[in-house]
């Protein structure tokens, strides 16, 4: 049966890995969690003199730098002086220098939201009118790249880490005693203790690069770091690595003092009141109940500071009631981690215990109860947690955070669906003290029948000896033996003898094992309990990407105010008689195929200043060999009226001094050359004055 389990459970492994990794791959980069809502100027504005200074407001408090907002002029040279200021709430201001000439001038910010994650964007607006620039405005993420990914990863495996680390360690306090012993827990619980303190490094040593330049090589320059220890999220990472030197205490002392008190040789189901002892050695012993007293205190305490690391410099630590989101958000994990973690050691203890002290079904029942109070604790603190960062039921499908939760929420509702298939296991599960006694049992007597046959132990008729698995082990055990006194009787060395006391512990070994995975309810519990596991490592993939998600409220806020503010923008427009024209051409040549844009303001009478964007089918800038602009009034028989537009930057072309000489219905024809011999003519009407 072991060789049946081995390869499902190295498929099934494989399998929940690669769904994670595309989840975690195929997630985009953590979106500004602080969105930029209004700027003066305003983004793309033209304004006749010079400011005297930069303003950016954004949806939530963010953290700014020396270099947070930089100003760039035509050619590229900075033209902010001092550092942003804060003079009210979310708005954050930059000086500039002195008579600045008229032109195209960049602004560029890179921020860090209240919840640890970057935000970087870029804009542009004019003095006098429009120019080139060398400037790209193209935002570059510090989160995009290796570094980015790097991160990523650090977070998801520091949150993994955590979850075996607590899990595995309540597992053992609350459900299973032997575990203390138990080599495979051991290895568990330790191997969540060593990622989650590299992940921690690890995310230290990324910080400073993951704000500010996104370069890898600047991951090991200690200034930054100095930088990052300043800040909230590095004295969050800080207290974690000293919380960890305790949690390394406590392992020791589990898997140390704790486990020599634990003795293996009691029955599983001996008591099911004794705190989890599963009522091994002597559960009233004062020494040991203080000990596991002490233990489940101090490991509760140091789980909790852990926790907290997190809350304290991310989401909960910002926004709606973060008094009272924070220690939620400590329950929360806490929850996650007892679920999660105890269903790792569950399933490690299931297909790895030592066969002396296997996992029995009251040790299983404990863990369903303590599974059971974790996902009540996730559904009240999940529903709290859900009102907060949504705010409305439509975030649940019209953001990305609220498609995640529902993500999120089906995951779990499988989980509990399959924990209930290992429930009704457990209640058939057959104790495995019961089966080792009753082969004991079949072993004597099969010693007694042979004796009384006189015939040697182990050399039943082939009939008897395949009637069962039992009888097939004691004869072969009873055959080994007859063996062994032979080779000592023929005077075999002590190094023969030491093999042949291995080989008969393997055998032993093995005949326990398979008399132990004979029982068809363990082996519907392992295959239960592991998809359970695989279950719960794409829930916790997705759970990191939430993590790193622009929460649903903050996302419809931000697109709130930036509808208003272009709403507001729009009537100004429309008070100054401002118009757009979109037309798309074709002039059948190579290449001939776009999109061509006219800007008129103020659209009245008089003097009105023009722009032209030609675009290509990709919706990218680019350049044609002649773009020329005819306006005709056909009501007053006035025009055509040549427009002959300058070349200002890349699918850019502006006239600053259009005269109209009256106002009425417009025609406003645009003729695109894109070679010597394809053109085209296209207009459309508007309304001028």
């Amino acid at each position: 049966m072991t060789q049946t389990i081995a390869p499902r459970v190295r498929t099934l492994v494989l399998l929940i890995l690669a769904v994670a990794g595309a989840l975690l791959a195929g997630a985009a980069p953590a979106s500004a969690h602080a969105a930029l809502t209004g700027s003066d100027p305003a983004q793309g504005a033209v304004v006749d003199t010079a400011p005297s200074q930069v303003s950016l407001t954004f949806s939530e408090p963010v953290a700014v730098g020396d270099d947070s907002v930089r100003v760039l002029d035509p050619k590229g040279e900075r033209v902010d002086k001092g550092d942003p200021a804060n003079p009210s709430g979310t708005t954050y201001s930059v000086p500039l220098v002195s008579g600045l000439p008229d032109g195209t001038y960049t602004v560029a910010y890179q921020v860090v939201s209240a919840d640890s994650h970057p935000v970087a964007g870029a804009f542009t607006f004019s003095i006098g009118a429009p120019s080139e620039t060398t400037v790209s405005v193209s935002a570059q993420g510090s989160d995009d790249g290796l570094v980015g990914w790097l991160y990523g990863f650090g977070r998801y495996v520091s949150y993994a880490g955590f979850v075996v680390l607590a899990g595995g360690a309540a597992f053992v306090l609350a459900c299973w005693a032997p575990g203390a012993r138990a080599r495979a827990v051991q290895r568990l619980v330790v191997s969540g203790w060593l990622a989650l303190t590299a992940a921690t490094l690890g995310l230290l040593m990324l910080r400073g690069s993951y704000t500010t330049s996104g370069k890898i090589g600047d991951v090991f320059d200690l200034e930054l770091l100095g930088d990052v220890l300043q800040t909230k999220t590095g004295a969050a990472l800080v207290s974690r690595l000293l919380l960890l030197a305790a949690a390394a205490l406590f392992i020791a002392v589990l898997f140390g003092a704790y486990a020599r008190t634990a003795d293996g040789g009691a029955p599983d189901h001996a008591a099911e009141g004794d705190g989890g002892s599963d009522g091994e050695g002597d559960g009233g012993e004062p020494d040991k109940r203080d000990l596991t007293f002490g233990l489940a205190l101090g490991g509760t305490v140091v789980a909790a500071g852990l926790a907290a690391s997190w809350a304290m410099s991310e989401h909960a630590s910002q926004g709606l009631q973060a008094g009272v989101a924070m220690p939620v958000d400590v329950v929360h994990l806490l929850a996650v981690a007892a679920w999660l973690g105890g269903l790792a050691a569950l399933l490690v203890a299931l297909h790895r215990a030592p066969v002396e002290t296997p996992v029995g079904r009251d040790a299983v029942r404990r863990f369903s109860r303590l599974a059971f109070g974790s996902v009540v604790a996730l559904a009240v603190t999940g529903v709290y947690q859900s009102w907060r960062q949504l705010g409305s039921w439509s975030a649940f499908t019209d953001t990305r955070y609220g498609q995640l939760l529902l993500v999120k929420i089906a995951l779990v509702a499988v989980m509990v669906a399959v924990a209930f298939l290992s429930r009704r296991w457990t209640q058939r599960l057959a104790d495995a003290r019961v089966s080792v006694a009753t082969e004991e049992a079949a072993r004597s007597e099969e010693a007694e029948r042979a004796e009384e046959e006189k015939q040697p132990a182990g050399t039943a008729p082939a009939e008897a000896s395949g009637t069962s698995a039992v009888s097939e082990a004691v004869e072969a055990a009873e055959a080994l033996r007859a063996s062994d006194a032979e080779k000592a009787e023929a005077g075999h060395d002590s190094v023969r003898a030491a093999q042949l006391a291995r080989q008969r512990a393997a055998t032993e070994a093995a005949r326990q094992k398979r008399l132990r995975d004979a029982d068809p309810n363990r082996f519907g519990l392992r295959r239960s309990v592991l998809a359970e596991a695989g279950v719960a490592v794409v829930l916790l993939a997705v759970t990191t990407v939430l993590t790193q998600t622009e929460p649903g409220r903050t996302e419809q806020d931000a697109k709130a105010a930036a509808a208003s503010s272009s709403s507001s923008a729009s009537t100004t427009g429309q008070g100054s008689g401002a118009v757009s024209l979109t037309m798309p051409f074709d002039t059948g040549g190579t290449n001939g195929k776009g999109v061509v844009s006219v800007d008129l303001d103020p659209a009245q009478a008089g003097d009105n200043a023009l722009h032209v964007y030609v675009e290509g089918p990709d919706g990218t800038p680019v350049d044609v060999p002649e773009v020329k602009i005819a306006l005709t009034l056909a009501a007053q028989d006035i025009g055509p009226l040549p427009v002959t537009p300058d070349h200002i930057t890349t699918g850019h072309w502006s006239a600053s001094t259009v005269q109209i000489p009256m106002a009425g219905d417009w025609k406003v024809e645009v003729t695109v050359r894109t070679s010597d011999i394809d053109q085209v003519t296209v207009s459309k009407n508007a309304q001028i004055g």
